[in-house]
């Protein structure tokens, strides 16, 4: 069923052709950036590569200052063939092809271009040369024949040394690859890391979230407050034997502060917080989710007490079977590794695992068993109560004007998760900024109000006048439909200023919050969603495609009254087309479990009931087309009425009278004998049924053999209504002598639908 405590809009959309948690913890900037720093001070790198630098460079001056200056070969062949007597001794060494050359006086080299001066290289020279000329080289040298002769020199190697260069390399590639694997192992974010768990770890030094920072979820609180009891005095529990829960699975409506309630858990009892998606257990990599999983207990048991808190379970516990990877898939393994985990649990342990699901029904039941999820707790939207505290609590540091009441705010946002008002009261904030304004006022709110329930003003998209009077008496339409309706909620507020993807649209709110719908009121809410659709075809005779949000959502209410809440009689009270928990590529399979026939009978009573709101909304238009007009031009000429303003526009509506009681089978009859069922049941066999009709007997009294002359027919009056029936107001419906309706065709007409 439709949560009928939520804001009801119907809007004019614009379609092409046509018209269409608080919480969380945070460190210090200082601390952060001096933990950045310590982190990279401890890299190894930044040491090794200085380090191989500066022996490379090292390397480099000690090879220069060998005490030879070098020349060209051109020059040093020259010294040996024209100025022999100016060398001392001369060296020559073989592999390198080098010529060493100790002279009498110091060797001056001259210049080669102009402006370059003569440099004294010292009387310690070399040069080198090629293979080719070497017998040059050794006649020269032979032929100089130095007073302090000549000597040939064969660079040899020794066998530890030849050893050292051939280990030597392959010891420091080894080192460093042990080091470069530990590293991307040991670092959860290195590239062989995947195994290891990315849990984000919360520690007692980080500012806590606690249950006073939580509001308008008092249940939830509750049931929470004893896991924060066990982990901060687990010998309080342990002496009486009791245990406390392994798991406990938030689920609910997104927004509603599960993941808030987690980290208030963790602060309350000041323990570590591991949390974790459950999108991050599973890589590419076969055994990874499986490896994560036990990975993460190992780090959470080994800080107990602690928690763990897993959100989005149902990436990883969706029911097993329902993938195209059979028994070997991977998210399969993931879920197999974590029910073992979590019976693994000692009862001493401390550790508590806490997930959060918006999606239930889809986990697999060996999850959810005792033993493992122990506790369930729903987390709903808050209700007026909660959403006032919810408001107080985001208020906190956003100046706001006297007149704001944050009452009326939470009266004006049923259906709003905490998410929701967060997101309400940040936009009001911007909106004062963007205005320049000081203080949040009550004209912020509404605006804020508006832009998170149908999205900001389009105020580059202007209409025609033409554009502009359709949408001003389709507007016009839904508002009194839903103010002439016996059962809709009240209307609050009607626009025309385009707004998201609706050139206009029309709240209907209603007073306090509700949990079901009646019959009738889903019945309103048909007739207040064709009321634009029928404005059109009165006023233009031409509609356009502006209503088709508004049929696709009738058409949708229409079909569950039908299919899912048993609301009509040919159908009964039967629920229709079960959706499957089963997933197959991503998809929730929908099995139609009947038949053609009674697929025929669904599509003519979803029929019915469009043409029967169809109809009465261009009966209420028709009848009070005066307050139509009027209230088309005072939006034609505001462009936006609020409540006070309607309350005046709808003062001479005239209201659709109450429709009569209402029963899926003409066989069940109210407030007549119904004793004689009773005791032709009881002459059956079955004993249940014999003792069910004497206790009814006994129940109704000695006057209960003959209520036919004992209810009066003259006065009229209805009996009380059943579960089904619409309610006590229904008796306030007129009743002539006879029992009759004065619309008397009209009646018999709902009955029939």
């Amino acid at each position: 069923m439709n949560d009928s405590g939520q804001i009801r809009v119907t809007e004019r959309s614009a379609k092409q052709g046509g018209r269409g948690d608080k919480g969380g913890s945070k460190q210090g900037g200082s601390k952060q950036n001096g933990g950045r720093r310590r982190a990279a001070l401890g890299n190894p790198l930044l040491w090794i590569a200085p380090f191989v630098l500066l022996v490379v460079l090292g390397w480099a001056l000690l090879s220069s200052i060998s005490g030879y200056r070098a020349i060209d070969t051109s020059e040093g062949l020259a010294l040996l063939q024209d100025q022999p007597e100016t060398i001392e001794s001369i060296t020559v060494i073989d592999g390198t092809q080098r010529v060493e050359l100790d002279l009498t006086q110091d060797y001056t080299k001259q210049p080669r271009q102009e402006g370059e001066s003569a440099r004294d290289l010292g009387r310690r020279v070399q040069f080198t040369y090629t293979e080719a000329q070497a017998g040059q080289v050794n006649r020269l040298v032979q032929a100089a024949d130095p007073s302090g002769g000549y000597n040939s020199v064969v660079p040899t190697t020794t066998w530890w040394s030849s050893l050292l260069q051939l280990v030597l390399p392959m010891v420091v590639f080894i080192g460093f690859m042990w080091w470069l694997i530990g590293r991307m192992s040991g670092d959860r974010s290195g590239a062989l890391g995947f195994g290891r768990s990315k849990a984000k770890v919360g520690s007692k030094e980080m500012p806590d979230v606690t249950f006073d920072d939580v509001a308008g979820e008092d249940e939830a609180v509750e049931e929470l407050e004893e896991i924060r009891e066990f982990l901060s005095e687990p010998q309080k529990f342990q002496a009486v034997g009791a245990k406390i829960p392994k798991g406990v699975l938030l689920y609910g409506p997104p927004g509603t502060g599960k993941t808030l309630l987690a980290r208030a858990v963790a602060g309350e009892a000041g323990v570590p917080f591991f949390s974790m998606s459950g999108s991050e257990f599973v890589e590419m990599f076969v055994g990874v989710g499986a490896s994560r999983v036990r990975d993460l207990f190992e780090q959470a048991k080994a800080n107990a007490p602690a928690i763990i808190f897993v959100d989005e379970i149902d990436a990883v516990g969706r029911h097993r079977g329902s993938g195209m990877g059979g028994g070997h898939d991977e998210r399969e393994q993931t879920l197999n590794q974590l029910l073992v985990e979590m019976d693994g649990f000692d009862a001493t342990t401390n550790v508590i695992l806490i997930a959060a699901t918006n999606r239930p029904d889809v986990l697999d039941p060996a999850l959810l068993r005792p033993g493992r999820f122990d506790r369930q707790v729903s987390v709903e939207a808050p209700d007026m109560a909660g959403r006032a505290a919810i408001l107080r609590v985001h208020a906190k540091g956003k100046p706001m004007t006297r007149d704001v009441d944050l009452d009326q705010v939470a009266k004006r946002t049923p259906g709003f998760t905490g998410a929701d008002l967060a997101n309400v009261l940040n936009e009001a904030a911007l909106l004062t900024a963007r205005s320049n304004a000081q203080l949040i006022d009550n004209r912020a709110l509404d605006e804020a109000i508006d832009r998170v329930i149908a999205g900001p003003q389009k105020r580059t998209r202007v209409m025609n006048d033409h554009e502009k009077a359709v949408t001003a008496y389709h507007e016009a339409g839904h508002a009194l439909c839903a103010a002439a309706s016996a059962y809709s909620d009240p209307v609050t507020k009607v626009t025309i200023l385009p707004r998201g993807k609706a050139l206009g649209y029309t709240m209907v709110m209603p007073a306090d919050d509700k949990y079901s719908t009646t019959r009738n009121e889903l019945l309103d809410q048909l007739v207040y969603a064709m009321g634009g659709r029928a404005a059109e075809e009165i006023v233009f005779r031409d509609p356009t495609t502006g209503a088709s949000n508004d049929i696709e959502k009738a058409t949708a209410t229409a079909r569950k009254m039908v299919t899912d809440y048993g609301m009509t009689r040919s159908v009964g009270a039967v629920r229709l087309g079960t959706t499957e928990n089963e997933t197959v590529l991503g998809l929730n399979a929908t099995s139609r479990d009947f038949s053609e026939d009674v697929a025929a009978t669904v599509d003519a009573e979803v029929r019915a009931l469009m043409d029967a709101a169809h109809r009465e909304a261009w009966e209420i238009l028709v009848r009070n087309r005066h307050v139509l007009e009027d209230l088309a031009t005072q939006l034609l000429e505001k462009e936006t009425l609020l409540e006070k303003d309607l309350e005046q526009i709808f003062a001479p509506v005239i209201k659709q009278p109450r429709r009569p009681l209402w029963q899926s089978d003409d066989a069940l009859v109210l407030g007549e004998d119904v004793t004689g069922t009773f005791t032709a049941a009881a002459q059956a066999p079955d004993r249940h049924a014999a003792k069910a009709a004497a206790q009814l007997t006994q129940a109704q009294g000695p006057d209960a053999a003959e209520p036919a002359e004992a209810a009066p027919a003259a006065t009229g009056a209805q009996p009380a209504p059943g579960p089904d029936a619409v309610g006590p107001d229904s008796a306030d419906a007129p009743q002539d002598a006879g029992g009759a309706s004065p619309d008397a065709d009209r009646q018999e007409e709902w009955r029939q639908w």
